[in-house]
């Protein structure tokens, strides 16, 4: 596994810097996702009590119409 990281960052030293920058955007995202532990975001804090919201009013779909739904859109 390693040789292959190291296979493919060498390759990428010849990439255009653009396509340079983008692959290091990408790494870094998949290290900060890896950083214990998550630091949650303002964003985050939101979007959970919204969900945790929705719970307690019942706006959650059942298995049984989340079923229903997919099998309407299924494909054949």
């Amino acid at each position: 596994m390693k040789k292959r990281l190291k296979e493919i960052v060498e390759r990428a030293e010849t990439w255009p810097e653009e396509a340079q920058e983008e692959a290091i955007a990408t790494l870094q995202a998949i290290e900060a996702e890896l950083a214990e532990p998550y630091q949650l975001t303002e964003d985050d804090r939101k979007a959970i009590d919204r969900g945790l919201e929705d719970v307690r009013l019942g706006r959650i779909a059942s298995d049984e119409e989340v079923s229903r739904l997919f099998a309407r859109y299924r494909r054949p």
